[in-house]
């Protein structure tokens, strides 16, 4: 665990604190070991798996036995619908939350701190990156599931064809993606997601941004500082000259390009691959994996997505809610029934399973690519200075907004991420905090 992520998790800590921005309150106890009979908890979730993995428990398990209902994506409905049940008292005892949305759900209350349950011993298994993204305040707030470095997956066919090599750092990624549209007018290396900013964010990441920074009892707001201004110039580049597609992620437009060969790759997160490999299996053999390309070529990666699993405040089951929250993320049987759907292929934060989760996922797809051994490299080289705030969901609803009017002459990326942060700092300042940016 570096020093750095030592010390930008302390400073989170102390300054979440002091700005109460953090008022969780601690639950109505636990009553689950008052009765002979299995404790039943509630599940919300999305992900590709999560039925098999709450099939798998169920079976395995006479204790507790777990109720699930799949939710819309966060971003597509299922926040607001846990954030509705929560007002209303009757939300589920554990949901999934993405990293990015954790501190604004801990920041209206509405989830306990699970550190008595989730111990330190617990939190050291796991990748320190994931384990700082759910610890805030000092207290644990969820469990980490899994990490999401990035990656690039190309359609190894069409670059063998058009004779382009695989690029590695982001002045190849540009002279590769003039090669593709040179040979086929209406082939594109990749797609700009305007509905998506945290695949720019991620990017970003990357480059080594930091847009949120607590400090002493200040929230410090940096969206236009010299990484994130070089990536919103170069992907604004990509977009004037028509170099990559503007479609929205996992659209029927996204979909039909990657199926008909207009669009030859696809800059995602290591989950990315079960996706591929779920929406468009008759193109088996035909996919490949590389590294994100970076500035200078080093390995270097941000984070896409990731899931944690999080107690809501008023639950009274909250042992029982993190023994299955646990179950999923650290042990064998948890990490191979997700993957066994052959379409989920999780990262898991704890290193110990990647190795398990590596014989589950079915590589064929890839041509038998070991596509874990790269992820691994992604996983360690992922930026940890970055930390979310308390107001993602309103920095990202507006610079999505602002990503949907990106045209020739109009709006700009560096526009929409100016309008973000406005936005950022008046919702902040609306909530009585201290903000300097």
């Amino acid at each position: 665990m570096s020093r750095t992520w030592n010390r930008t998790t302390r400073a989170i800590a102390a300054t979440t604190t002091a700005l109460a921005v953090l008022t969780a309150c601690g639950g109505g106890g636990d009553d689950t070991a008052s009765s002979n009979e299995p404790v039943t908890i509630t599940f919300w979730g999305w992900a590709k798996g999560s039925k098999d993995v709450v099939d798998a428990f169920n079976a395995s398990h006479k204790n507790i036995q777990v109720k699930f209902e799949e939710i819309p994506s966060g971003n597509a409905g299922g926040y607001a619908k846990i954030s509705n049940a929560v007002k209303a008292g009757n939300a589920p005892d554990l949901v999934s939350i993405e990293y990015p949305s954790l501190p604004e759900f801990v920041s209206s209350g509405a989830l306990q701190d699970i550190g008595d349950e989730f111990t330190e011993a617990d939190r050291g298994k796991l990748l320190p990156q994931s384990v700082g993204l759910t610890t805030l305040g000092g207290k644990t707030w969820a469990v980490p599931f899994d990490a999401a470095p990035q990656a690039f997956y190309y359609r190894k066919d069409l670059f063998a064809k058009h004779k382009i090599e695989v690029p590695t750092t982001w002045d190849a990624f540009k002279a590769a993606a003039e090669k593709v549209k040179k040979a086929d007018a209406k082939a594109r290396i990749g797609t700009f997601f305007p509905d998506d900013p945290t695949t720019f964010e991620a990017m970003a990441w990357q480059a080594g941004a930091q847009w949120f920074k607590a400090e002493n009892d200040t929230w410090k707001i940096n969206t236009t500082d010299a990484a994130t201004t070089k990536v919103a110039a170069y992907w604004q580049g990509l977009l004037d000259a028509d170099l990559v597609h503007k479609n929205a992620s996992f659209s029927p437009e996204w979909t039909g390009s990657l199926k008909n060969g207009t669009t030859i790759g696809y800059l995602g997160a290591s989950w990315g691959a079960g996706v591929l490999k779920g929406t468009l299996p008759e193109q088996s053999g035909k996919w490949a994996v590389a590294p994100i390309p970076t500035w200078d070529g080093k390995p270097a990666s941000g984070m896409l997505g990731g899931t944690s699993f999080a107690v809501t405040k008023d639950s009274r089951k909250k042992a029982a809610a993190v023994e299955f929250a646990e179950w999923m993320a650290t042990t064998e049987a948890g990490v191979k029934a997700r993957i066994a759907s052959g379409t989920s292929s999780a990262f898991p934060a704890a290193s110990a399973l990647r190795p398990v989760a590596k014989a589950a996922f079915d590589a064929s797809y890839y041509g038998g690519q070991d596509i874990y051994a790269l992820f691994e490299e992604a996983g360690s080289s992922i930026n940890q200075n970055w930390a979310w705030g308390p107001t993602t969901g309103t920095t990202n609803t507006t610079i999505k907004d602002q990503f949907g009017k990106i045209s020739q002459g109009g709006p700009t990326i560096a526009d929409a991420i100016r309008t973000g942060h406005q936005a950022t700092v008046t919702e902040l300042t609306k909530r009585g905090l201290k903000v300097e940016g």
